[in-house]
């Protein structure tokens, strides 16, 4: 191949290595107002009153807008398809408040200074409620979270507000208890996994203007502009067509901006005064008032055979969805789609839970998506198992572990794959990832501890994971190629970069079907006016969704280049071929170079401008798979873990970017390592967020990380773009599990519950 498997730089790299005005901030109107939001105090509390009459006499503010000025229409904030299987649940702005940090009033002025007088200038009166910070006390709780008779999901995904569930999924296939009856081991464990911060480099921002003809215009930090568009037209009855949302560069989102956030609070300012607005959140902001990840509970049972032979899994799963239920039921059904097919020779199986509401941050959408918190609980019950079995827990799995072309009916019954269709794995080396981790960490010779000294040891765990490559018959990418006169191409696509490198990997795949440079590719991306639709980046889907959308979209315009070429040629289409710089006589010596084509189409001769069109929605998911091993030194006079090692060996088909591939496994790992062993969110007993900046938020820096290893095990995936799958968050998944893993084989004490603490350690080891 010529462009794809290549390790081209990102095409945006030098001009961000240079400053260049790229972001959201940059590109806000030079004399936008100055938005702030006015937020909660309290965990709960109902508005009793709210006078705002000496904020707005101060010079400066241009409007202080309450829940009284804006219409009341139940919306979720949530990014993902539509209809959405999230709760209509949020309001741009409620007589109640949800949590500490929720929305009470929306300023505007001139400058910050001042906003922020005005902001201490409003009064309100709140009437405080009880409330509810536990999420394993939430169901049926006293205080009800969600008493508005507004709010509503859009289909049945066993939403009860009255008992603050916002929502709850079953599924069994099989007979569970029969299969337990027969299995020779059983064990059942309980798991917990904590809420996470995302801390994108940038903040969520937003800015709004008024255009020409009377569109609103949203420029915005997001990872899914037509659903910011979609969002935006609901919430404020407005037609689709009158608005118009841009998506410049993003610092980061990891799932975090795909949401609106402050999007209506800009668009609220600009429509009621006409002026262009801008919200920049502070990091404070963005930890007290945007998303984190789920915290979840999960209680498993495993029953095998002596021999080894895995006949039952039982997921059982408690998920904390926060104030509002953006997400709710689908990360929590991830925890099972994206872990129970890893195991698909049991005989019965069983996924069941709820998504309940507290009084404590949303949580949303975040990289791995319920993956993680799945995997957690189960690759660390199948250490637990394979030690009552007396196996090495690399031989259990490698028993039990779907292999390449083989299916599971979680595929079917969870929603991957056509309907009533099996999905086939067409492409796994999760087997030849186990293999070569093991020798990359040298298992077999460290497996299951060294002896360091006399008060350290080293340990080794491992964990396997799968994930996805977007929603299969639901999400849809598109893409637009226009030949220019010069013979290169512009590359119009509606799929979001968040810095992943994604319009690069998009440009590679149209001129790997071109046969034309990379350089030749110019790409506009996201631009709900200019590009064409696409859902925008989430669930590992850009690669292998809109990717097929741009290489059937490269097909069409190079069948049109060869059609317009035969033509100038005076030749029948089929004796012409296109190899990427001249249309070709194949028999002859005819030719014509693109350029020239080009000009002539556009200047002179059969003049017609080339644009091909196409897009793609996946039939079905086709999983990455890995491999993760954790080295870890435990000193068991301070509980202190130290990761030396981390081996990840992945297989995401064939790699279009070698080295934006391996940066995606990398980042993921860094960000689940960090959930791991250094994040932890904390509240104060009334709901407060303690853990609301980085001095009190700990992040792994490259020094707590130790060595890095990653690999790729190459395989074909015949639905992806040259074979591709994805990339994006499989490499956030095992970490957790692994480590926790190598902590037990290193000192013996097993931690279920994260952040993995050297207090929990030392708690475990003076209970051993």
């Amino acid at each position: 191949m010529k462009e794809v498997t290549r390790k081209i730089p990102k095409k945006d790299a030098l001009g961000l290595l240079l400053g260049k005005p790229v972001y959201t901030d940059d590109l806000s109107p030079k004399d936008a107002l100055i938005v702030k939001i006015l937020r909660s105090p309290h965990a709960f509390a109902k508005i009793k009153s709210i006078d705002t009459s000496k904020a707005e006499k101060i010079d400066g503010i241009e409007c202080v807008l309450t829940y009284k000025d804006l219409p009341r229409i139940p919306i979720t904030r949530a990014g993902q398809g539509y209809p959405e299987p999230s709760p209509h649940d949020w309001y741009i702005l409620d007589e109640y408040v949800r949590y500490v940090g929720d929305e009470v009033a929306i300023v505007a002025g001139k400058d910050e200074k001042v906003v922020e007088k005005a902001l201490s200038e409003i009064k309100v009166e709140y009437e405080i409620l009880e409330p509810v910070l536990d999420f394993e006390k939430a169901e049926g709780h006293s205080s009800i979270i969600h008493p508005e008779k507004e709010t509503h999901p859009m289909f049945e995904i066993g939403f009860d507000a009255k008992n603050n569930i916002a929502a709850s999924y079953e599924m069994e296939i099989g007979d569970v208890e029969e299969e337990l009856k027969k299995c020779d081991v059983i064990i059942t464990e309980r798991f917990y996994t904590q809420a996470q911060a995302h801390v994108a480099f940038e903040p969520h921002t937003a800015a709004s203007y008024i255009d020409m003809h009377g569109r609103l215009v949203i420029i915005s930090s997001t990872q899914v502009p037509f659903h910011v568009r979609r969002i935006l037209s609901e919430a404020f009855n407005i037609p689709i067509k009158d608005i118009r949302v841009i998506k410049p560069r993003i610092g980061g989102g990891f799932g975090g901006k795909q949401a609106i956030h402050g999007e209506p609070f800009v668009a609220a300012v600009t429509l009621k005064t006409g002026k262009p607005a801008k919200i920049v959140y502070s990091r404070q902001e963005v930890f007290e008032a945007t998303y984190t990840r789920h915290p979840m509970r999960y209680d498993i049972t495993l029953g095998a055979t002596k021999d080894g032979k895995l006949k039952v899994i039982d997921m059982k799963g408690l998920s904390d969805t926060g104030a509002y239920g953006e997400h709710a039921l689908t990360t929590f059904m991830v925890a099972g789609s994206k872990t129970l097919p890893m195991y698909n020779k049991v005989d019965a199986v069983r996924f069941s839970g709820k998504v309940v509401y507290t009084n404590k941050v949303p949580a949303g959408a975040y990289r791995g998506y319920g993956a993680i918190q799945g995997n957690f609980a189960l690759e660390s019950a199948i250490d637990i198992l394979a030690e009552k079995l007396n196996m090495d827990p690399i031989e259990f799995r490698k028993k039990n572990m779907i292999r390449e072309g083989e299916t599971s009916p979680i595929f079917k019954i969870m929603g991957e794959g056509r309907e009533g269709v099996d999905m086939i794995v067409r492409s796994c080396k999760l087997n030849e990832c186990v293999e070569e981790g093991m020798k990359l960490i040298n298992w077999k010779e460290k497996f299951p501890r060294k002896k360091i000294s006399e008060t350290k040891f080293r340990g080794v765990g491992m964990a396997i994971a799968m994930q996805g490559s977007g929603i299969a018959n639901i999400d849809m990418g598109s893409a637009i190629l226009k030949l220019n006169d010069d013979g290169s191409f512009n590359l119009l696509i509606g799929a979001t970069d968040l810095g992943t490198g994604s319009d690069t990997i998009l440009a590679q795949i149209a001129a790997e079907v071109l046969q034309v440079p990379t350089e030749n590719i110019i790409v506009y991306s996201s631009d709900t006016d200019l590009t064409p639709f696409d859902v925008g980046a989430y669930a590992s889907s850009t690669t292998y969704v809109s990717g097929n959308a741009v290489k059937r979209a490269a097909e069409k315009m190079k069948r049109m280049i060869i059609r317009e070429g035969a033509l100038k040629l005076g030749l029948d289409e089929s004796k012409v071929d296109f190899d990427g710089k001249y249309i070709f006589e194949k028999d002859g010596s005819k030719k014509v170079d693109l350029k020239e084509l080009a000009t002539v189409l556009y200047y002179t001769e059969n003049q017609k401008q080339l644009i091909a069109d196409a897009s793609y929605v996946g039939e079905e998911s086709p999983p990455p798979f890995m491999a993760g091993f954790a080295e870890v030194e435990v000193d068991i006079e301070t509980g202190k873990v130290r990761l030396i090692n981390y081996v990840a060996v992945v297989d995401c088909g064939v790699t279009i970017n070698p080295n934006l591939a391996r940066i995606q496994v990398e980042g993921g790992l860094v960000q689940g390592i960090g959930m791991t062993l250094f994040e932890d969110v904390k509240y104060s007993p009334s709901g407060k967020l303690l853990t609301n900046n980085l001095m009190q938020y700990k992040i792994p820096s490259r020094k707590d990380i130790g060595n890095i290893i990653v690999k790729f095990v190459e395989s074909f995936e015949p639905t992806g773009p040259f074979g591709a799958k994805s990339v994006a968050e499989i490499g956030i998944d095992t970490p957790p599990a692994a480590i926790a893993n190598a902590i037990y084989n290193a000192v013996g004490v097993r931690i279920k519950k994260l952040p993995i603490t050297p207090e929990k350690i030392l708690m475990g080891l003076n209970n051993n």
